[in-house]
């Protein structure tokens, strides 16, 4: 069994590995915030919204980040923040982009 700091590691490994496939070398990976997220929403709603939350966070901040208007950091953050109250909200609440980054679309 692998201990947290060699978990931690190997994700840092994994991630550096896929940032150099996918040619996106200038990405940082806030794997703290990300894996937290994934747990957050796999409790709050199902195991499955894990992946699927960190998709569409990914997805919404490279929108915005695309837009100029923010930051990669900042547009991850914003996203991440959304996803992390919505999962306190609960699953029933609807959603409330008060603090969203505009994504121009």
């Amino acid at each position: 069994m692998i201990d947290r700091e060699e978990e931690d590691e190997i994700l840092g490994q994994w991630c550096r590995r896929l940032v150099e496939a996918l040619q996106i070398l200038d990405l940082e990976v806030d794997q703290k915030t990300i894996l937290g997220l994934a747990g957050r929403s796999a409790h709050a709603v199902l195991r499955p919204a894990a992946p699927l939350t960190t998709f569409i966070v990914g997805y919404a901040a490279g929108l915005a980040a695309a837009g100029g208007k923010v930051t990669p950091i900042a547009a991850v953050k914003s996203a991440a923040d959304v996803a992390f109250q919505l999962c306190r909200d609960g699953v029933e609440s609807s959603p409330d982009d008060k603090g969203w980054v505009d994504t121009g679309q």
